[in-house]
């Protein structure tokens, strides 16, 4: 299998983590959907990341996705079997989730468009939903155990953190936000965290 696209992007580190964690083999190719436009388009013609091709040939994007057929590759899931677990689980997932999409359409608002051509309204409101997701993910953390960063709740949080700290980090305070900046550091630290590091370079085991 062949995972496309850039590690600067908190979708493809979410799938290139959970990849190593179900213990699955692939090859990462980061391009850039920007630099390497052609080149991408070459492979998938609708050029989003992530983009995994599979052993046959087949192209399949979204993280999500790509996540639940690497589980039914691997034959388990990083997700907990108990309802109640389940369903805290997959909440945390969707404001890991949420937030990320805010973060991405801040990051492209601020760092694409020209400062005359940015929408202030439109700014305002989606710092607001990422500000709401990561407290609503604060106060989570907050109640009962942490989840574990090695399972898909805890590795979309931690990704889903490292990543608006990294590209709008002056939107977020790690001093409102103890339980994130400490839960991501923890996870950070972890073998299949730091084999897929934030950033444009390539995935590879220490």
């Amino acid at each position: 299998m062949q995972l496309i696209g850039m590690l600067d992007s908190p979708y493809v580190r979410r799938v290139a983590i959970s990849l190593q964690l179900l213990g699955l083999r692939f090859e990462h190719r980061p391009l850039s959907v920007f630099r390497n436009f052609d080149q991408f388009q070459a492979i998938n013609p609708v050029v989003k990341v992530p983009t995994l091709v599979c052993e046959d040939g087949q192209v399949l994007v979204d993280s999500t996705l790509i996540i639940d057929y690497a589980e039914s590759l691997a034959g388990r899931s990083l997700l907990p079997d108990q309802p109640a677990q389940r369903l805290r689980a997959l909440r945390t997932i969707g404001l890991a989730m949420a937030a990320c999409e805010k973060s991405v359409q801040l990051l492209y608002e601020r760092r694409l468009r020209p400062p005359d051509k940015q929408h202030a309204p439109w700014l305002e409101r989606v710092t607001g939903q990422m500000q709401a997701a990561f407290a609503l993910l604060e106060a989570e953390l907050g109640q009962g155990a942490a989840p574990e960063a090695t399972r898909q709740d805890g590795l979309s949080l931690a990704v889903a953190w490292h990543f608006a700290r990294q590209t709008a980090g002056d939107l977020l305070s790690a001093d409102t936000h103890p339980r994130l900046e400490s839960f991501s550091a923890a996870a950070e630290a972890l073998p299949a965290f730091a084999a897929a590091p934030h950033g444009e370079g390539r995935f590879g085991p220490a």
